[in-house]
């Protein structure tokens, strides 16, 4: 007989399958039923503990709001330890920007903008004012390393701490990213013209020690004006103490290779006119290759008619001579710098303009010497290798090559009278170690190292670039008597001679990019220098290992 129904039936009902869903609280315990329908992320803090307050947004890689340094697992070791900021301050830019190019991104110190505007960074603005002193900086020369470093500071001085500029033989670019959720910001620029002006340079390299430094404020219009008056201020020498100066230089590498004052005069005479060819030829708007094959045929020319003519001079020091004022010293000096940091597209991309400016003076050189060969000209080789020993009058001439070399790179007048001395420094470096029959190539690396390290530390203790200390000081350690030799044995078809003629060239060039690089990195390593207490903490380029 069925039992009756009464009161809690329905609670000692079986519940079906559905309604015994694990989720389901027990009878007897109260349920809360949340105010939205959204889940709950499972990061959020648990009921219970005491939220950490929020710290206002601020950098990128700021603490999150649920971290405690107290609760961390210990584990986690960042691959390199940042640098105290307070201690960085007191080191040139260019030390503290390297250290944090050189370092992960996330483990970089925040920014602490130097130039603070009323309403934050203005970023459009600051990106194209970053870019426009990269290219100042790139087309005058200056190594790939030291134009992210300047670009890197501007950015972050004006409060851009997530920012990667990038650098290759004619494009800049950078990118700037807010934070994380934040999408990136990029722009780029194409440097269309070079041009060797290191006033221009060491002025820009001024603007922006400005802009990093805390106690100078600089504002973005006034950084702007600044950088419209670089651009338009002129050549601190003329065209003809330029077209002067390269004939003085000329005349003075005669002299050292072992010319008289005939020689002299003839290879000034050759490469003032090398010179005035090659400016029309520029304002034909000819490539840079065939302005260098015409201004090697006047040099070469004039020593030819002197042995046409018979005349019983050093004519192969008037060819020689030509030379020197037009070896691309500085551009092969770049190239090796920027492979060595570890730019390896602009270093191939700058050896490569190297390899066409040399393929251009051979060619012109080759052509005069192969004409004067069938008008009966007879070079001697064997004068070409041996220079007469003259110390004093070398010396004299090794300084007032460098001294000529400095104008033609529009260098400061300031900077004129220092240059002068570190070459004529390396020049007895070199010459005491050739007296004592160490081999041409080492002796070239050693003096040049010399030459690196003094232009480094003038550079520190000014805040400045060390291309104006630096690249007239390696003139005299330049291969113009083995290029010559070489060009001669080829014209006289003897390769073999040849070619290893020009081999030994390019290694005595490659020595001296070299040493002047190995010369710098010494200075940064081992000396102290007044305010750059972080340049011995510099990280080295670790994207290559062998594997």
């Amino acid at each position: 007989m069925a039992e009756a129904e009464g009161p809690g039936s329905e609670d000692r009902k079986p519940k079906s399958d559905e309604a015994r869903s694990a989720f389901t609280p027990p009878p007897g315990i109260a349920s809360e039923v949340p105010e939205d329908d959204q889940p709950t992320s499972e990061f959020a803090v648990p009921d219970g503990m005491a939220a950490v307050p929020v710290e206002p947004e601020g950098s990128a890689f700021a603490a999150p709001a649920t971290y405690s340094a107290q609760h961390s697992p210990p584990a986690y070791t960042p691959g390199m330890s940042g640098l105290p900021v307070s201690r960085m301050k007191e080191s040139p830019w260019q030390d503290r920007m390297r250290v944090m190019l050189r370092m992960p991104v996330d483990v970089r110190p925040v920014a602490e903008p130097v130039q603070k505007g009323e309403s934050g960074p203005a970023v459009g603005r600051v990106l194209d004012l970053t870019l426009r002193i990269g290219e100042l900086l790139l087309a005058g020369g200056e190594g790939a390393e030291d134009v992210e470093a300047a670009m890197f500071a501007v950015a972050r001085s004006y409060g851009l701490d997530r920012c990667e500029p990038t650098v290759t033989f004619t494009l800049l670019s950078i990118t700037h990213q807010p934070s994380l959720v934040d999408d990136p910001v990029s722009a780029n620029r194409t440097v269309r013209r070079r041009g060797t002006d290191y006033t221009r340079l060491a002025a820009v390299f001024r603007l922006v020690d400005d802009i990093s430094a805390h106690e100078v404020e600089v504002s973005l219009e006034e950084a702007y004006r600044r950088l419209a008056e670089i651009r338009r201020n002129r050549h601190p020498y003329p065209s003809w103490v330029l077209t002067a100066a390269a004939g003085l230089l000329a005349g003075a590498a005669s002299t050292l290779v072992g010319g008289g004052v005939t020689v002299f005069f003839c290879a000034v005479l050759g490469a003032v006119l090398g010179d005035r060819l090659a400016w029309y030829c520029a304002g034909r708007g000819l490539p840079e290759f065939y302005q260098f094959v015409v201004a090697a045929m006047p040099p070469a020319a004039i020593g030819v008619a002197l042995k046409i003519a018979e005349i019983d001079v050093r004519a192969s020091a008037v060819i020689t001579g030509g030379l020197f004022a037009l070896l691309p010293g500085r551009a092969l000096v770049a190239a090796v710098q920027d492979g060595l940091t570890g730019f390896y597209i602009t270093a191939s991309a700058r050896l490569l303009e190297v390899m066409y400016l040399f393929i251009g003076i051979i060619v012109g050189v080759l052509v005069v010497i192969y004409v004067g060969l069938q008008f009966g000209a007879e070079p001697n080789a064997d004068e070409v290798l041996q220079i007469p020993s003259r110390p004093v009058l070398q010396i004299v001439a090794s300084m007032v090559l460098v001294f000529t070399f400095a104008i033609l790179l529009q260098q400061e007048r300031s900077t004129v009278l220092i240059v002068t001395l570190n070459g004529g420094v390396a020049w007895v470096t070199f010459g005491a170690l050739r007296a004592a029959e160490l081999p041409a190539v080492p002796s070239t690396a050693i003096a040049a190292g010399l030459v690196g390290l003094f232009g480094q530390l003038f550079s520190r203790y000014r805040f400045a670039s060390a291309l104006p200390y630096v690249t007239a000081a390696i003139g005299p350690l330049l291969p113009g008597s083995a290029t010559y030799f070489g060009l001669l044995s080829i014209a006289e078809n003897r390769l073999d001679t040849g070619l290893a003629s020009l081999t030994n060239a390019a290694a005595i060039a490659l020595a001296i990019a070299v040493g002047v690089n190995l010369g710098s990195e010494t200075s940064r390593l081992f000396m102290r220098i007044p305010g750059a207490e972080s340049a011995a903490k510099r990280r080295a380029a670790k994207r290559t290992r062998g594997f």
